[in-house]
């Protein structure tokens, strides 16, 4: 696969992604959930001013010979920061992608690198990112995901990367793939399925409590036991769910950028 395909392939996956709904709490066409400041449009804008990043993130992948993949991850970075100056120039300052510029570009690096090697995006991934935790967390208290580190213990993104991203590899993807349909809602049931295991950071620092997640586990299982989607059950919840995530200001942010990787992946792979 070609560094052209596999860029054209990350595009995707940021549109798939803002297109599918009614996501809880989450911006689609038809509503722009606990986002007052973001809408459709602006998605749309955001994901193609990351065009060149994932084209360079796919040669950094392609181009990179030495033996320490954490140097490429290190390259990987520098153009992850240019990225998001791109990034909020087009979104006025909204942050609609950082997430995805780390998680993406992550995985579009990887997959250009495994084109000449005989490994997986998820090995590779651990490679890069060996000790990231312990490197980028627990020193100082800036970020969400420095404060949720040192008050719950939770790695966030960062582990989930250290770890080969094990939900989108042994849960989300394999979900995916067994999934038939309409592709709406088959990324839907996706969505819920991540929404039922993942630690979801951005909804940990929307609520202000960890308690949410069992919450968010519960609601995401439910669901999936009415039979997702297609089911007249399983939509009506979900419209439901979509107004309680409203009322609460809840947001499902991390899930939203693990959909969009096992999109990507998906794509990769031929399963969509």
């Amino acid at each position: 696969m070609t560094v052209e395909e596999i860029t054209r392939n990350a595009i995707k996956a940021l549109l798939y992604e803002v297109v599918t709904n009614p996501k809880p709490g989450l911006v689609d066409p038809v509503d722009v959930g606990s986002h007052p400041d973001m809408n459709v449009y602006l998605f749309i804008d955001s994901s193609l001013s990351l065009k060149s990043y994932f084209r360079q993130a796919a040669k950094i992948g392609a181009d990179f010979s030495g033996q320490d993949l954490r140097q490429m991850f290190e390259q990987l970075r520098q153009a992850g920061i240019k990225a998001e100056e791109a990034m909020f120039t087009a979104t006025n300052s909204v942050n609609t992608h950082k997430g995805a510029i780390f998680s993406l570009g992550l995985f579009v690096c990887a997959s250009s690198y495994c084109q000449n090697s005989h490994q997986d995006e998820f090995e590779v991934i651990q490679q890069m990112t060996k000790g990231l935790v312990e490197r980028d967390l627990g020193k100082k208290k800036d970020t969400a995901g420095e404060k949720q580190f040192l008050q719950y213990g939770k790695g966030g993104v960062r582990a989930e990367a250290e770890a080969g991203y094990p939900l989108v590899r042994d849960v989300a993807l394999p979900f995916l793939a067994q999934t038939k349909g309409e592709l709406n809602a088959r990324l839907l049931d996706t969505l819920m399925k991540i929404v039922s295991e993942i630690e979801d950071s951005n909804l940990i620092k929307r609520a202000g409590n960890i308690e949410v997640i069992s919450w968010a586990h519960n609601q995401a299982k439910k669901y999936l036991a009415l039979g997702g989607y297609g089911t007249q059950a399983g939509k009506h919840f979900m419209l439901e769910l979509n107004s309680i995530f409203k009322e609460k200001n809840y947001s499902l942010g991390g899930s939203a950028d693990l959909l969009i990787i096992t999109i990507f992946m998906a794509l990769q792979r031929g399963i969509l």
